[in-house]
């Protein structure tokens, strides 16, 4: 393969995320407040290091860059086998997705796994989608910064 596909490859691969998380129909704001609810078991920390949200939780992944990540992208965290099931597939966290994964883990992961017996392992549900989807734009508003 010529270094210049190589080189267009890898730059649309980096602008992936920044693309779906244009696409977030949310407000940031609204889910910045919904967020508290999630600091118990997640932080957001940037790759220079810096935290922008949470209290460096280890419980669940950081969640820096996971609008329009592949799903269970975080190295070294260790994700339940439906999760990685889903990244080895390259499912991606689409706002459509995210929704749905946090109002029901389990559910999401089987109907997207196919997999009936398979489980999701954060035991959190947002209670409403509109709170999911500000909670996916607040998300990619930070991996915007």
């Amino acid at each position: 393969m010529s270094r210049k596909y190589v080189l267009a490859a890898a730059a649309t691969l980096l602008c992936a995320p920044m693309a779906f998380a244009q696409d977030a129909t949310g407000d940031a704001a609204a889910g910045e407040t919904a967020f508290r609810q999630c600091v118990a078991c997640h932080v957001v920390v940037n790759e220079a290091g810096d935290t922008l949200a949470g209290r460096n939780s280890r419980t669940g992944p950081n969640l820096y860059g996971v609008a329009g990540a592949v799903i269970a992208h975080v190295e070294d965290f260790r994700y339940s086998p439906g999760l990685t099931a889903l990244n080895e597939a390259g499912t991606i966290w689409t706002e459509e997705n995210f929704v749905a994964y946090v109002q029901d883990p389990t559910s999401y992961i089987r109907e997207a796994s196919g997999n009936s017996s398979a489980r999701g392992s954060m035991a959190f549900r947002v209670r409403s989608e509109e709170e999911a989807i500000n909670l996916y734009a607040y998300l990619a508003s930070l991996a915007a910064e």
